[in-house]
């Protein structure tokens, strides 16, 4: 039978109809957004009241989002609607959390937060212990006017600069975030360029697609802070609406961009007064090294990583010049990926040629491992503390804690290092800082009877491990016993037996630390999305405030205490 309407009698639309919106909006609470999106399909008249169920989108957005302070105002900036911020959380929760690459090894933390009806991504820079965190911005991913994660920008060194880009897909479980250009439909073709090709191209559209926010916007906060930065954050979000519609998204057509590249070709070319001397040189050196690169060509390929071979190992690189032609203009483009990593000790084995950030798995805390999660922290006691400005800094680290389990089934707990705040690396970035056994109590007594203000120090549990040590070069450090001990005020700290060094911890709430902290400058965009360069200093140290060439005797004060 059919009701007047054309529709299934007793499909349940009469009773779900019949509800208050208030209780609606409960028993949507309990559902999740696919559920909603199910029911929406099961008639028209269900489809026409849940779109129009603005309590029930709501109740949605703080299910994905559990503490949004400023939820009612982001749903203002999208025109009243609950849904299109519904649509957008939803959309975009896959880019949350920390991601990191290789290089530089002091540490390349980015963490993607929620923004102001946007996510904003941002890299905590190496530093040392102070009052304010200093971070710098990397990329933001704003909602359109129907919630749908369309409007990206890149930032670079300049403040008010913006790079308009695109997000051409997001996998639901993406672990890798590629930075590629974007021609049509052989976005999917650029991994297959020679890397030179690649970079340049990147750069080229950087210097094409740049747009200047209005002055009185550039040092515009980028989080709400308090109720007072709602309405320049508003101001801000058009204006980036505007002009990335302005830059259409960041296109660039082709032909800009093949004029680009001639230009760079002749300045890079040698002039007459060179002599040709230099430049048979160069030729007799390329042919050299063409001879050799073909020669161990099998053996590379061979020898590549498990995380690559399936996805970037082609027999010929595409040329740039096909690539270009297969569309009328190109873009900058943000592409979210499910890749099979292989990790070790909860850090993922990076591909060291491509533009891109790895996806860290962060474990929550539960019963059985209550450590769990994002940790910060400092050589020495007394522990560090950020309003001690007047005494001399400490090298702040940021570990990674997570649970395995080893070869018998015991629990472990693992804490990687993913920042370090010298100015010279002590140990490569992704390494286990310590180990601790679960399972296995402590016989050693913490070394300290008091802390910096004289308390007696109580010491809750105690757990043997062992921490990092000198081993067989840079790259393969070695380890020895010492001690995890959990202190009052939920603090942790491990000791070096022999040495007595020890390191401090403190749980992170990373998201509280950059609103409170300080921004400056970054790198330029393609570099301040992945700095591929390996490097084992700080290359922010031109910055005001990162850790500089005092911390040297703080890196070299670590290593002793360690390998003492």
């Amino acid at each position: 039978m059919s009701s007047g309407s054309g529709e299934p009698a007793g499909d349940g639309a009469e009773l779900l109809l019949s509800l208050p919106e208030d209780v609606l909006a409960l028993i949507s609470a309990h559902l999740r957004p696919r559920d909603l999106l199910a029911l929406s399909a099961a008639s028209r008249r269900l489809r026409l009241a849940l779109s129009a169920a603005d309590k029930a989108w709501l109740a949605q957005c703080r299910r994905l989002l559990p503490s949004p302070p400023h939820l009612l105002a982001w749903r203002a900036a999208a025109g009243g609607s609950s849904l299109a911020v519904c649509r957008f959380l939803h959309s975009a929760a896959p880019l949350l959390g920390l991601w990191a690459h290789q290089n530089p090894e002091l540490g390349n933390l980015v963490a993607a937060l929620p923004g102001f009806l946007s996510l904003v991504a941002v890299r905590a820079l190496p530093q040392e212990l102070s009052p304010r965190l200093r971070w710098a911005p990397v990329f933001e991913l704003l909602a359109d006017a129907c919630g749908r994660p369309a409007v990206l920008f890149l930032h670079g060194h300049q403040p008010a600069a913006l790079f308009p880009a695109l997000l051409s897909s997001l996998h639901p479980h993406a672990n890798v975030l590629f930075l590629e250009a974007h021609v049509d439909s052989a976005s999917s073709q650029f991994a297959r360029l020679a890397f030179a090709d690649r970079r340049r191209l990147l750069d080229s559209l950087v210097a094409a697609c740049s747009v200047t926010l209005p002055p009185d916007l550039a040092a515009a906060p980028l989080f709400a802070r308090s109720e007072q930065d709602l309405p320049v954050l508003a101001t801000r979000r058009e204006a980036m609406l505007r002009l990335h519609g302005e830059a259409t998204g960041g296109m660039v057509p082709t032909p800009v961009v093949e004029a680009l590249f001639l230009e760079a070709k002749k300045k890079n070319t040698p002039s007459q007064t060179d002599g040709g001397e230099r430049i048979r040189l160069r030729r007799s050196l390329s042919a050299v090294a063409g001879y050799v690169r073909n020669g161990l060509r099998q053996m590379v390929t061979r020898s590549v990583s498990t995380n690559s071979r399936a996805d970037y190992v082609d027999a010929k690189h595409l040329a740039l010049g096909e690539f270009l032609h297969s569309g009328e203009s190109v873009s900058l483009s943000l592409r979210g990926a499910r890749m099979r990593l292989s990790t070790y000790r909860a850090w993922p084995s990076m591909h060291d040629n491509r533009f891109a950030l790895y996806k860290l798995t962060v474990q929550a805390p539960m019963p059985g491992r209550e450590y769990a999660g994002l940790w910060g922290g400092t050589f020495g006691w007394p522990p560090g503390r950020p309003e001690d400005e007047c005494k001399p800094g400490k090298a702040l680290f940021f570990l990674l804690l997570s649970y395995e389990d080893d070869s018998e089934g015991n629990p472990l707990l693992i804490a990687t290092k993913v920042l370090e705040g010298t100015h010279y690396v002590v140990h490569p970035n992704g390494s286990a800082m310590f180990t601790a056994r679960m399972g296995e109590p402590s016989a050693e007594a913490f070394p300290w009877q008091t802390d910096g203000d004289s308390r007696s120090v109580d010491v809750q549990r105690s757990f043997a491990g062992d921490g990092i040590a000198n081993g067989y070069g840079f790259r393969f450090p070695g380890s020895k016993p010492g001690s995890l001990y959990v202190l009052q005020d939920g603090q942790l700290a491990f000791v070096w037996r022999d040495t007595k060094a020890v390191l401090t911890l403190r749980r992170l709430d990373l998201e509280e630390l950059v609103k409170k902290g300080e921004r400056v400058p970054a790198l330029q965009p393609i570099s301040n999305f992945a700095y591929l360069t390996k490097s084992y200093s700080n290359v922010f140290t031109a910055f005001p405030g990162s850790s500089s060439s005092p911390s040297v005797k703080g890196r070299k004060r670590i290593y002793q205490m360690i390998n003492w």
